[in-house]
């Protein structure tokens, strides 16, 4: 048996897509019903899941894996932010506490519960 969490307690929504917007990048609320890519910083309220034709999926709750920059995130709870660069950073103030399942240090990624 093996260990696996896609799909635990996914939930996505539609939102119109603010420039930049890509598959595999936590996002911010741009202008109205708009998700929008992260600065340095930003607390993230999804990930997109995928964009096309002006439009992003994107996974509001469940399990996501994400890349991360600076300091690795450790299983347990961890406060994040967007890096401003596609993926999350480790802070110290602002951002989310979200809680890691596991991470990839060779591959920069972390596995997160939204």
């Amino acid at each position: 048996m093996s260990v696996a969490f896609n799909g635990l307690m996914a939930n996505t929504a539609t939102f119109c897509a603010g420039e930049g917007i890509t598959a595999g990048i936590p996002v911010k609320v741009g202008a109205n019903n708009t998700a929008a890519p992260c600065t340095a910083g930003d607390a993230f309220f999804g990930a997109a899941v995928s964009a096309s034709n002006g439009y992003a999926a994107v996974q509001l709750s469940g399990f996501v894996t994400l890349p991360y920059t600076g300091t690795a995130p450790v299983p347990g709870y961890n406060l994040l932010a967007g890096d401003g660069s596609g993926g999350v950073k480790v802070v110290t103030a602002g951002g989310r506490s979200l809680l890691v399942l596991n991470v990839d240090t060779s591959a920069k990624t972390a596995g997160l519960i939204l």
